[in-house]
């Protein structure tokens, strides 16, 4: 049986095809790319933060490198801040997760200064109030447990709640716990007398010299250019004599 040539067979092919194959083909192509153009662009859907593990759950997984599995932790809870596609508002995390998460990684690694230092100056930075509050209440609380260490962050709470919250009662209750563990964390003379500050910005002037009265009669302060600081504050806050 003889071959036909290769031109031969292309040229019967396509004759055999119906006229009509052809722009059907190119239609249906043209119909393709507008429908896929028509289509709305694809959004990155953003996980959920999950509750955080039981402690105990936590520190069996840590394989008695409990350090390391806070660094790990940390870097997975910062994941959720920008995610593939994404950034995520602070204000769309599930702050009562986020909070559960930084107090069991400081309690993995009590030395470390991330959790806080985040709470304090990233995500207490939200523009709600009440999510603020929990960062700050978080660094309120912990803050006992190592002033030597922790301090920074409970002042920078306080400043926080002073100049971001508008709360003057929560700031002072900050600087309070500020200076009752004075000794301990031997503060700067700032954060020591952030405190009569907030009273004074409270127009409690009375209460504003108890507490310099206070500091200085402590023993704490031995610098004598803090002290005269304090006593020329106090002189300055004395009632007016009539």
């Amino acid at each position: 049986m003889a071959t036909l040539p290769a031109a031969t067979a292309r040229q019967q092919l396509r004759t055999a095809a119906p006229r009509w194959l052809t722009p059907a083909l190119l239609l249906a192509l043209a119909l393709q790319i507008l429908w896929q153009s028509l289509q709305p662009a694809p959004r990155a859907q953003a996980a959920e933060l999950p509750a955080v593990p039981p402690l105990a759950l936590l520190q069996l997984a840590s394989l008695g490198e409990p350090v390391a599995l806070a660094k790990a932790s940390m870097l997975y809870v910062q994941s959720h801040d920008e995610q593939a596609g994404l950034s995520i508002a602070f204000r769309a995390l599930d702050y009562v997760r986020l909070r559960d998460w930084l107090a069991t990684i400081l309690t993995l690694d009590p030395r470390s200064q991330y959790p806080l230092l985040a709470a304090s100056e990233v995500y207490a930075a939200v523009s709600d109030p009440e999510r603020a509050r929990l960062m700050l209440e978080l660094v309120y609380q912990r803050y006992r447990e190592d002033p030597q260490r922790r301090w920074p962050w409970l002042a920078h709470a306080a400043l926080v709640a002073r100049h971001q919250l508008h709360d003057m009662p929560l700031a002072r209750r900050y600087a309070a716990a500020l200076r009752s563990q004075a000794g301990a964390a031997q503060l700067p003379a700032w954060a020591r007398e952030l405190e009569i500050f907030i009273a004074e910005d409270m127009q409690q002037s009375d209460s504003a010299r108890t507490l310099i009265g206070a500091l200085i009669s402590s023993g704490q302060i031995t610098d004598p250019h803090e002290l005269a600081f304090l006593a020329h504050r106090l002189e300055q806050l004395a009632p007016a004599q009539h």
